[in-house]
């Protein structure tokens, strides 16, 4: 914030991040705080550099990677962007076109960043924003490791100077000519051909101007490159895929039907739209189809309201990312703060709390060494998707958008307005849900594609059965030049319940339409083509697995590691919880617990001609498949199916917290320790449950036995006679009791729960609400209104239960 840092502060604060298992950090300058504009340092001023320099290399000392913005806040621009540089907005007024500056400025800019928004599909713009780090940032020694973009919103940019000239070169005729057709609403054809023509100007200049240039300057200095391209007019495809490492975004919660998940009631599913996996594998994909090594996320943006939120709300968020390819987990966010200041610290107003004062830093380490477990294997294992689905984006290019500026804007936020509407939404949609693994490609990837002996398609990184194309009404003369060359070479291709009926573009469209459909004719006699609405039935004969854990309710994610078959798999709903299930690849598998990093064999019985695995996987959780050549010895499923209440006199002590600690008591029935008092339903830390409980011997030698808490809130640290078991910070909130740790007879069970800082937050906005001291948008809620927490009501802390031993 307002780049108030200093190097000590830096130092302590990373050294806190290595502690916390982080593996590197992001340097994204914002607004200020108020009382310290003393400290603030201006954007790549010789102040800025040498403290942009000083996190480098105590990145380098604890192993921690660094990374920047390419400028402070988003989008990009700033003081070095004039007026004719600056983003421009067209409409057409009276028959005529209008032009006129969108007059957008850098939002949430730090110091020194102030300014206008570049133009994204300027000629120059780009290259001339960029000499600012020319002079600046790359005379520096020590840089970081990579360039980021942030989302697009450029609201409203639809024109640039040059843009009449290059749609005529492109496009082949005067748009000036053709305004009427191109404000025409209705779903005539001439008006969706020129509405097409005009998309693709938009996408291709920037593409070429803009993420071309940017990534190319950032190759050139020695940088990587994350880019986030959703919320753009462009294809999302073409400019993930310039990027070193194309970044999708996790902004809100997904509704997940987990038992116990909380969803927080203020978030506005109207206003933000919820997170979907088939939006994030355009980041994916892109990185799959070019052998990117790493896809990032911006992850747990708004998850909940500020000071809400629990770890058990952010790793199935985590889950659905990894199985939709993401494997480079960024949080959203922590915010530099100085150790000094006083708690809360230095919030940003859109960001899950990470930082050091959050309620659950203490557990934080166990979510990292989680996400670490699972991008260890993710990164260093290669994807195996059978179906490469065709992205026909001039379907969507033809219909009217309701975005400013009239052009369609691919976002992450609101996916049913663009991705789910198209028949490829849909389609995508049943392919998720039945089990088959896919990737999509765009109409400039399909020029890069090969097919080998056999039929099998190679992007020159990753290998496919079958290319799908969803049922459509528009396709490019050259993308259907380009399916004659792969089914000619033997490729397979499918056409969802039709082929395309119209040919884009309106330059001589009457004239190339009657080519179109004699070239579309002669594709469809190919002997690999095929028409049809039974696509499941067709895929699978063109050699794609149909994994059954889909359609039983697991989600998924297939690679290879080691030369083996590799799955992650993930609960995220309600309807699986142990079952026998058919695997499409390898004969036997072994179970790897990213949670615990233990590893066991998976039971495995012949059925038929079928290997059949059992797998027990209940809502909330997560595990790793891995392929082996080594046939198990366990051939019956253990199933957990008997319970034992554990139940008796707890006492509760409280042990640390805020704002002061209540009067220990005891409970025989657990309930919210906000209940207890009335200094209770304020307190924000962590408390002591202890009990006596008796055990059957039958039970105490049970082999196989689970001690399962509850419902907790929100995190617990568990002693069984005296032995630490485990912490359980997630969904289900149960540990694995170890070999001769419970005893026949009496047992002495030990809990230490910590709850959420909200509780503390409602007596502190009451009594002192002085930290909300920040510029610009200083802190709002989850609905964008001024942040008060005097209101709320006291969110339930503490061991809810019930206990009970699972064996």
């Amino acid at each position: 914030m307002g780049s108030a840092a200093n190097e000590q502060d830096i130092t302590a604060q990373m050294e806190g991040f290595k502690k916390a298992g982080l593996g590197g950090v992001h340097i994204i300058p914002i607004y200020g705080v108020k009382g310290y504009e003393k400290e603030f340092l201006p954007f790549l001023s010789k102040d800025w550099l040498a403290m942009m320099q000083h996190t480098v290399r105590e990145g380098k000392r604890l192993g921690l990677g660094v990374d920047m913005t390419t400028g402070t806040g988003w989008p990009f621009g700033g003081p070095t962007v004039t007026p004719e540089t600056a983003a421009r907005t067209m409409n057409v007024k009276d028959g005529k076109i209008a032009v006129k500056p969108t007059g957008q400025k850098v939002k949430r800019a730090a110091p020194g960043g102030e300014g206008l928004v570049l133009d994204p599909f300027h000629p120059t713009a780009m290259r001339e924003y960029l000499t600012w780090f020319d002079s600046t940032l790359i005379q520096s020694p020590e840089r970081p490791r990579s360039m980021y973009n942030d989302s697009y919103e450029a609201y409203g940019a639809n024109w640039t100077v040059d843009f009449p000239k290059e749609f005529a070169r492109r496009r082949g005729y005067d748009l000036l000519t053709k305004l009427d057709i191109l404000t025409d609403t209705t779903t005539k054809l001439p008006a969706q051909l020129v509405r097409m023509d005009y998309h693709q100007t938009i996408a291709e200049l920037l593409l070429e101007r803009y993420a071309q240039p940017w990534t190319q300057w950032s190759t050139k200095n020695g940088f990587q490159t994350r880019y986030q391209a959703h919320g753009s007019p462009g294809n999302l495809l073409d400019l993930y895929d310039a990027a070193t490492i194309p970044e999708t975004e996790a902004f809100g919660t997904s509704r997940f039907p987990i038992p116990g998940l909380r969803i927080d009631p203020d978030y506005s599913i109207q206003q933000f739209g919820t997170p979907n996996p088939l939006a994030m594998k355009f980041a994916s994909s892109a990185a799959h189809f070019s052998g990117k090594p790493l896809v990032s996320s911006e992850t747990a943006t708004w998850l909940a309201n500020h000071f809400k939120v629990s770890l058990s709300q952010v790793k199935p968020q985590i889950d659905e990312l990894f199985t939709a390819g993401i494997n480079h987990v960024f949080y959203h966010g922590t915010t530099y703060s100085p150790p000094s200041e006083n708690y809360p610290g230095w919030l940003f107003y859109a960001s899950t709390h990470f930082g050091p004062t959050s309620h659950f830093a203490a557990q934080f380490p166990l979510l990292n060494r989680y996400v670490e477990n699972c991008q260890t294997l993710l990164q260093n294992s290669q994807v195996d998707n059978d179906v490469l689905v065709y992205f026909p984006i001039h379907d969507l290019w033809a219909t009217n958008s309701p975005s400013g500026g009239g052009v369609h804007l691919l976002e992450v936020h609101h996916v049913d307005r663009w991705l789910l509407k198209l028949p490829f939404g849909k389609l995508c949609e049943k392919l998720w849900e039945k089990g088959f693994t896919f990737d999509y490609v765009s109409d400039l990837q399909l020029s890069r594609l090969r097919v080998a002996k056999g039929g099998s398609i190679n992007s020159g990184h990753s290998t496919y059965q079958t290319i799908l194309i969803p049922a459509s009404t528009y396709l490019p003369e050259t993308t259907l030049k380009e399916l004659q060359r792969l089914a000619a070479l033997g490729a397979r291709i499918v056409f969802e319940d039709h082929t395309p009926s119209h040919v884009t573009g309106f330059d001589g469209a009457d004239r190339r339409q009657e080519q179109f459909t004699k070239s579309l004719s002669r594709l469809l006699k190919g002997k690999t083509v095929s028409v049809t609405s039974d696509w499941e039935k067709t895929l699978i004969s063109n050699g794609a697995a149909q994994e059954e854990m889909a359609e039983k309710g697991l989600t998924f994610i297939r690679k290879v590691y080691d030369g083996k078959a590799m799955y992650f798999v993930a609960n995220v709903g309600d309807d699986f919880k142990e079952d026998w299930l058919k695997l499409g690849k390898d004969s036997y598998f072994t179970r790897y617990d990213p949670l615990t990093g233990e590893e066991t064999e998976l039971p495995a019985r012949r059925r038929g001609n079928s290997t059949e695995h059992f797998l027990s996987l209940l809502p909330g959780q997560s595990c790793f498949l891995k392929g082996t050549t080594t046939k198990p010895n366990l051939e019956t499923a253990n199933v957990l199916a008997n319970n034992f209440p554990v139940n008796g006199n707890w006492a509760v002590t409280f042990l640390k917290g805020m704002p002061s600690l209540p009067k220990p008591t005891s409970v025989s029935t657990l309930k919210s320790w906000t209940t207890f008092s009335d200094s209770a339903g304020y307190f924000s830390g962590t408390a002591r449950y202890t009990l006596s409980f008796e055990v059957p011997e039958n039970i105490a030698t049970q082999k196989n036995i689970v001690l399962d808490l509850g419902d907790v809130r929100e995190a617990a640290s568990v002693k069984l006679n005296g032995k630490p078991i485990g912490v359980a910070w997630s969904i289900p909130f149960q540990l694995k009791v170890p070999a001769e740790t419970l005893r026949a007879g009496t047992n002495s069970l030990e809990i230490e729960v910590s709850n959420l800082s909200a509780n503390y937050m409602r007596l502190r906005d009451q009594q002192a609400p002085d930290w909300k001291k920040f510029y610009d948008t200083n802190i709002v809620d989850i609905t964008y209104k001024k942040f008060d927490a005097s209101h709320w009501e006291a969110m339930p802390s503490g061991l809810l239960g019930p206990v009970r031993l699972r064996y």
